[in-house]
């Protein structure tokens, strides 16, 4: 066996520590067209279809997607360890909190539309005012997460998206009034299976910032 270069086989590139130095969120009713990619074929950001609409400023600990696996284990007396081990559930959640006190904010909240009946005015065109459901919906979202970073290199964008396009609320922060704070509303979202899509969560990395990567800098990504 040939004498191996630690350098070589570490493989370390700082190129490919990312950090999301400006994010946005963006929801919609599941009555909105799915999102089949963001990007066109040359890496190109799109705009999104329409009935997708930005959450706005969020609190500095941005967007935590968590997760919730649970395994069953098969114990055996002649063995400390697990013999055979199986996934049951895997589970993604997004968690936020936004600092707008704009229309998708208090509909992600209060689990009201984002658009067609129901859905809270523009802002300034007419009184705002809601009511909460005496039997809540189970309302589920279409929601699209963008990070935006860039090429040390080059300068040029690089962009992660994370896409949820069948997502459920299962959580929400307390909602706090008082003159130190802005009012926020923090949200977590569950994300199902998407008939369609054929899965809950698809991500993509693009951009101009990534197709400039140079070859060795790309991975296995």
């Amino acid at each position: 066996m040939a004498a191996g270069d630690f350098t070589t086989m570490a493989d370390l590139r700082t190129s490919l520590i990312r950090k999301a130095l400006r994010y946005a969120i963006f929801a919609a009713d599941t009555t909105a067209p799915a999102v089949a990619n963001p990007f066109d074929v040359g890496g190109i950001l799109q705009e999104l279809p329409a009935g997708y609409v930005p959450v706005g400023y969020t609190t500095t600990d941005g967007v935590t997607f968590s997760g919730d696996l649970s395994t069953s284990d098969v114990e055996s007396g002649q063995s400390s360890s697990p013999t055979r081990s199986d996934v049951e559930t895997d589970i993604q959640t997004a968690q936020w909190v936004p600092q707008e006190t704009n229309a998708a904010a208090v509909a992600l909240y209060d689990n009201l539309p984002l658009s067609g009946t129901g859905a809270l005015p523009a802002i300034g065109s007419a009184v705002w005012t809601w009511s909460r459901p005496l039997v809540p919906p189970t309302r589920y979202r279409r929601l699209l997460f963008i990070a935006e970073d860039l090429n040390k290199a080059t300068g040029e964008a690089l962009y992660i998206c994370r896409y949820f396009p069948s997502a459920l609320r299962s959580g929400r922060e307390d909602e706090q009034w008082t003159r130190t704070a802005e009012i926020s509303r923090g949200v977590t979202y569950q994300a199902y299976v998407d008939e369609t899509a054929g899965t809950d969560v698809i991500t993509w990395i693009d951009g101009p910032g990534w197709r400039s990567l140079a070859p060795e800098d790309e991975g296995g990504a």
